[in-house]
């Protein structure tokens, strides 16, 4: 069970007005009753210290946050001041964290048998503590992540236990981050207002709390600043000549011109992410490295490199620029003489030991400088880099905060140096966003050659392996099922068609349910589809970085016009048969709702039959995801042809048509592997699958207007741990897919089928989006989830197996693989790969029930017993709880 803090959104107001502005927000469940030993309890160990350091943090970064609040209402000289003080107090506060990772690390190697509980008291401060905002919380994630990974290398039950409960606490803080991403995209967001306004009393909450007991003038003052009153604005002074040759701060580039900078590392995690999201989209980037980070010097000047040094030298490889961000990011205008020299040089040396050609930039930390340091760089042959554009990345505990700023000052200045740091989760979260957007507007990224900033040539550099995010903001659904038609013949499948589609899109893809507007029956009257298009998603609510989705089942007709065109209409509830084109919905009104949205990707499918609607296709090409951030695409894919009957006789009360649809967006439609279905990837799987399975010929094209752009499903990543509940597919299920696989579009290949008008196009999947070794793993796992539930042993177990080969501490794999070998009754071989599973992830609850049955099934009870007893102890309330202990009974 994932452990949750409680949280409302307009509760949290209302708990503080009735506490005084102390909240109490979070809650777990009680230990269970220690059991009785006849040894003495272990004395508790002190961690007071830790405790102590656990709240400087906190307290830090409560005044990072009340600095850069109001941002906007803040002059130049203000927000300079905060940002410089903020910037302090947030390095400061790595450097706690690094201490909490030292003192918990001590703690839990003390092999006292009071450090569970020790742990666990500071465990109780985060989720319990009182007066903590579930927005506090945010400030503890990075430790969390930590003391995961260490007690993951104790095997011993305390330690299971443990590493369960911050596993479920970590799930719990990227609860809380998506909840406050709601709200602060209302305080900071880009969007125009809403006719409904988003709530952010939980936010405006937190933050009036924090300047109860800190103010920023305060913050400034303890950190030595204080702020003159405003002077008269001086006329300003004429540009000098020379001032961006001598330091370098991005207002002269080309217009839409943007240069990528990344401070504080390198980090042994998130460098490599953000270099290879950037690598989708060909962009360029700098990389000022903290020398201490990299090694250090020994007292004769020589360079000892360490393990960071290893991921500068693969940045490097993979094309990217390294630069000086001084040795211990010092604030260096307070520095003179040796210690000034010595912050530049030092990590100059270990720079050279990486990169004997390493890059002649140098950033001062917090953009502090004085005479000294400049002249210092000028003799190192050092060129000082700053910025435009801040992305408070250090500051803003939320990713779609910080690309909303990050736009809104690019949307201002037009031009520049951004400003990031790559040793944060979050800036790895809103990377895409932003990347998309600044494509999508037509902005280039200007990379350093040596001498000045150019933007890309014709040749990119070497591929590093990611799939990128899609890049939507919102998801929309218009999902129609019509079964009792007034006067109509009656369906049987098309509401079950609808409501199938419509939990594939909220469950799989994660459309927002009050996003996914669904229509069955009585419901789906022609003013009532037209009224779904118009009133709820046209006039206000839609965002250009929205994508559209719109499935219909019900009846479909053609009508031959006095041109001798046919038009195709669908057909609503209260259609009359006499009436049709008054009373249906043709689809030229499709056509012009579609051209009127203002989402960047549309996509129809029809589980009806039509003509009449000519359809132009735009050319897929290789570099897909970063065009098709800037194209419109309007896509339609429909059941059948003219006069053509739509199978009803699916699997599950499918029609056919849908039932292949879903095993499409199952994961059956990545043609090419990438984790991406596109509009066309869908169609090509989809059209020759139902062709040739009964009478129907789908057809797929684009609408007039669109500009080539594709719609993408981004597939997530499966986390079924295969177990004697998982469901498997019924025979005739299990016999349709294997019809329709037959008939499936294989990787990279291409196929014909048919548009609206009956004519042939050939549809090219897009050329693949390169993975890395990890998701390719998790692809892998992910075909054999669907090809297990297909029965299809053999080929799961290459799946899993690959997946292993790929990343080989993957316990989610290893389960699924024994899992696999425990359905063909090779009782041995599941257990040792139930084994390893638990050894991969000792807190994973259901891997132990499954050994459990492994074991007791291989005639071993002792260890069965002892299995199942442990899955007890992880999930004393677990769904399974009841079936371990009936089968301890029989051991």
């Amino acid at each position: 069970m994932k452990r949750k803090f409680l949280y409302t959104v307009a509760g949290v107001a209302a708990l503080a007005g009735a506490a005084g502005g102390s909240l109490i927000v979070g809650t777990r469940s009680a230990p269970p009753a220690p059991v009785p030993v006849a040894a003495p309890a272990a004395p508790a160990l002190d961690t007071s210290a830790v405790s102590a350091d656990m709240q400087s943090l906190l307290a830090a970064y409560r005044k990072i946050i009340v600095l850069t609040q109001d941002e906007a209402a803040l002059s130049n000289d203000e927000k300079a001041q905060a940002n410089r003080v903020g910037q302090q107090l947030f390095h400061e506060n790595q450097e706690r964290i690094a201490k909490l990772d030292e003192s918990i690390a001590r703690l839990l190697a003390s092999n006292s048998p009071a450090r569970f509980d020790a742990i666990g008291k500071l465990l109780d401060y985060v989720e319990s503590g009182e007066g903590l905002y579930d927005a506090d919380r945010l400030a503890f994630r990075e430790v969390m992540a930590s003391l995961l990974a260490q007690v993951a290398k104790d095997s011993s039950l305390p330690a299971i236990k443990l590493h369960k409960r911050v596993s479920e606490d970590l799930d719990a803080l990227a609860e809380i981050e998506r909840n406050y991403e709601k709200e602060i995209r209302a305080v900071f967001g880009r969007f125009e207002s809403r006719a409904i306004d988003l709530k952010r009393e939980k936010w405006e909450s937190y933050v009036a709390y924090l300047k109860t007991i800190y103010q920023r003038e305060r913050i400034l003052k303890d950190y030595g600043v204080v702020l003159p009153y405003p002077s008269k604005p001086e006329p300003a002074a004429p540009a000098q000549a020379g001032r961006e040759e001598a330091e370098i701060f991005g207002k002269t580039l080309p217009k839409k011109t943007i240069v990528l900078t990344f401070d504080d590392g390198p980090h042994r995690r998130y460098s490599e992410e953000i270099a290879a999201i950037l690598k989708q989209y060909n962009a360029p980037a700098i990389f000022f490295s903290v020398g201490r980070n990299i090694g250090s010097l020994d007292a004769q000047g020589k360079t000892q490199l360490n393990g960071g040094a290893q991921v500068s030298r693969r940045l490097k490889q993979a094309g990217y620029v390294l630069a000086n961000h001084s040795f211990s990011h010092a604030q260096l205008s307070k520095q003179s003489g040796d210690n000034l020299k010595a912050e530049i040089l030092n990590t100059d040396a270990l720079l050279k030991a990486v990169d004997p050609e390493r890059s002649a930039l140098f950033r001062f930390p917090y953009g502090a400088r004085n005479k000294e340091g400049m002249q210092a760089l000028d003799n190192a042959h050092l060129k000082s880099v700053m910025w435009n554009i801040d992305s408070l990345d250090w500051a803003d505990p939320v990713p779609s905060s910080i690309a909303d700023r990050v736009l809104r000052t690019v949307d201002k200045e037009g031009r520049g140096i951004i400003l990031f740091h790559d040793i944060h989760e979050r800036t790895v979260k809103a990377l895409p966003a932003i990347l998309d957007r600044l494509t999508a507007e037509g902005y280039q990224f200007a990379g350093w050659d040596g001498q000045a900033f150019k933007t890309a040539g014709t040749a990119a550099p070497a591929a590093v392996p990611r799939a990128a995010a899609t890049g939507y903001a919102n998801s929309w659904a218009i999902v129609v099922g019509i079964d009792k038609y007034q006067k109509w013949p009656q369906l049987q499948y098309a509401v079950r068609d609808a409501e199938g589609v419509g939990q594939m899109l909220v469950q799989k893809f994660g459309f927002a349910p009050e996003r996914v507007l669904t229509l069955k029956n009585e419901q789906a009257t022609r003013t009532g589809i037209l009224a779904a298009f118009h009133d709820r998603l046209a006039h206000g609510n839609l965002q250009p970085n929205d994508r559209i989705f719109v499935f219909f089942a019900g009846h479909g007709a053609t009508r031959k016009l006095s041109s001798g065109r046919d038009l195709g209409y669908i057909v609503p509830y209260d259609a009359d048969p006499d009436k049709l084109a008054t009373d249906a919905i043709p689809m030229t009104e499709i056509q012009n709702i579609a051209e009127s949205l203002p989402a960047k990707h549309a996509l129809f499918v029809m589980d009806a039959c039509y003509s009449g609607l000519g359809l132009t296709r735009g050319a897929a090409n290789a570099a897909f995801l970063r065009d098709n951030a800037r194209r419109l695409g309007r896509q339609m894919l429909t059941a059948g042809g003219t006069d053509q009957l739509v199978s009803d006789g699916g699997p599950n009360g499918h029609s056919v048509f849908t039932w292949t649809l879903l095993q499409a967006l199952g994961g059956k439609g990545d043609l090419n592997g990438d984790g991406l279905i596109t509009g066309t990837e869908l169609a090509a799987y989809v059209a020759p699958a139902v062709s040739s399975v009964s009478q129907q010929t789908p057809a797929f094209g684009s609408l007039p207007g669109s500009e080539g752009g594709e719609f993408v499903f981004e597939l997530p990543e499966e986390s079924e741990f295969l177990n004697t509940a998982t469901t498997q597919l019924s025979n005739d299920a299990i016999a349709l897919n294997t019809k329709l696989d037959a008939q499936a579009s294989a990787p990279a290949a291409s196929v014909v089928v048919k548009d609206l008008q009956g004519n042939e196009t050939r549809l090219t999947a897009p050329a693949a989006i390169p993975v890395s070794d990890r998701q390719k793993a998790q692809r892998a796992n992910d075909q054999g989830l669907l090809l297990y539930k297909e029965k299809q042993y053999a080929q799961a177990e290459a799946q899993f197996t690959e997946a292993l080969k790929l990343r080989p501490g993957f316990a989610l794999a290893a389960n699924n693989l024994g899992f696999v070998f425990y359905k063909q009754e090779k009782y041995a071989e599941a257990a040792r790969w139930f084994e390893n599973a638990v050894k991969m992830d000792p807190s994973r609850a259901i891997a132990y029930m499954n050994l459990g049955d492994a074991y007791f099934k291989a005639g071993d009870k002792a260890k069965a017993k002892g299995a199942y007893k442990t899955y007890l102890e992880l999930s004393p309330n677990g769904s399974g709880a009841g079936y371990a202990k009936q089968q301890m009974e029989k051991t």
